[in-house]
């Protein structure tokens, strides 16, 4: 064992010294391999960044609550059908509370309407075009994933009363009262007059398409008083309604499936008039891309660290032959053909690594950068993920220097020795 742990480690100082006497030629040789670990690398970012985008985004959605809506979320076939289905009214939503309320063992909580446009808002010489407002009534507090930076969401009377308060998103607090609070004070929301009872706590956006803090939320019936109600052109209503368990998630949509049919008044055999969305439907979709991602990241990776073997494994075998008559010597004087077969194997595996390691720092390096260009892009460098790299270097080195080393510990010391 001891002699084992000395060949090893003079292997090693062989090999370092080695690379020091022929740096040019080993950073050119490293350079497949660095290439190699920087897709790899890039490519784990760049599916773990999506991952954790993606499940921030769709915490805000809410994984416990289910869209009761007009049109499915993602692609549809029978266009027709759907859009001719009736719209999701926002009276319904008391019915199916009080079927819920009526149902023993109900997985479902309680269903809240909302009905959302697109509006022009002001404050005073600020002004913000296209705003979300949606309106909704008091048991929106139970869905609420965000939290409050300031004041409350509008109570039940406010809410019957259709009260004119507002609660703001982030964004949209900070640029019509740049630098103030904004409790108290008086948008205009398409010219109507709402007083600001409460400011969301940043959130973000969802899969960078939509913000969550350039939103207004108002009661219902207040909305519906100024901004129209339910629009079946822009199908700008829906139902969400929490589920209690959402370990038992595929029973609660059943459930609600079977309702939603009682209030939409359907007779057994007509197709469902409505669509039960839930988070399932964007992971879904979000499945091809990260595959797409994985199968493109795995060929460049593949190529790159195919040529990168290439190149190691053709300087190990010029190494050995320029060294032909050190091997000889070596051998001539007791040295074992695994001492010469370590000896090369970990001068490749050292090149190997030391590649691994110059690809990690450039991965590091553009991940901050990257970072720093755009904090709202979630960028995940993981220590998993530098392990894993810096396996996949030390198997190159073993697979594209195994051939050469091995021809070394074969080489017969009498043939070595007179080697020109």
């Amino acid at each position: 064992m001891k002699r084992l742990i000395y060949e090893l480690i003079e292997a090693f100082r062989i090999a370092f010294a080695q690379i020091r006497a022929n740096k040019m030629r080993s950073v050119l040789t490293a350079l497949g391999v660095i290439i190699g670990i920087v897709a790899v690398t890039l490519m784990g970012t760049a599916i773990n960044g999506i991952d954790r985008g993606f499940e921030n985004s769709l915490a805000m959605l809410g994984d416990d609550v289910l869209y009761v809506q007009k049109w499915p979320w993602g692609a549809v076939e029978d266009w027709w059908n759907y859009v001719n289905r009736p719209a999701i009214r926002i009276e319904q939503a008391d019915a199916l509370n009080r079927i819920i309320e009526q149902t023993p063992d109900s997985q479902l909580e309680v269903a809240v309407p909302v009905v959302a446009s697109g509006q022009n808002v002001r404050a005073g010489p600020q002004q913000i075009s296209g705003v979300f407002v949606f309106g909704t009534n008091y048991l929106y507090s139970r869905l609420m994933s965000a939290d409050f930076k300031d004041g409350r969401l509008f109570n039940q009377s406010e809410s019957e009363a259709g009260r004119q308060v507002a609660v703001l998103g982030y964004d949209v607090a900070e640029a019509l009262f740049p630098g103030r609070e904004a409790i108290d004070q008086r948008v205009l929301i398409k010219g109507q007059p709402f007083t600001v009872i409460g400011v969301l706590a940043k959130q973000g956006s969802f899969l960078g398409l939509f913000s969550f803090d350039s939103q207004i939320i108002v009661p219902i019936d207040a909305y519906r008083k100024f901004f129209g109600g339910v629009d079946v052109r822009r199908n700008n209503s829906q139902l969400r309604v929490k589920v209690k368990d959402k370990t038992r998630m595929a029973d609660a949509v059943d459930e609600l499936t079977g309702a939603m049919r009682r209030v939409r008044g359907q007779l057994p055999g007509d197709r469902d008039n409505f669509s039960i969305n839930q988070q399932q439907a964007f992971r879904d979709q979000l499945d091809p891309i990260k595959k797409g991602i994985a199968m493109a990241g795995l060929f460049i990776t593949g190529l790159s660290l195919f040529v990168g073997a290439i190149g190691i494994m053709n300087i190990t075998f010029v190494s050995v032959k320029e060294r032909t008559k050190e091997i000889g010597t070596r051998k001539a004087l007791g040295a074992r053909r695994r001492t010469i077969l370590l000896q090369f194997l970990i001068e490749a595996v050292s090149i190997c690594l030391i590649g691994g390691l110059v690809g990690l720092g450039l991965t590091f390096g553009m991940a901050y950068l990257i970072k720093a260009a755009m904090p709202s892009l979630p960028v995940v460098f993981s220590v998993s993920l530098a392990g894993i790299s810096m396996i996949v270097a030390v198997l190159t080195g073993i697979i594209s220097g195994f051939a050469p080393a091995w021809g070394a510990s074969r080489l017969d010391p009498v043939v070595a020795l007179r080697y020109e």
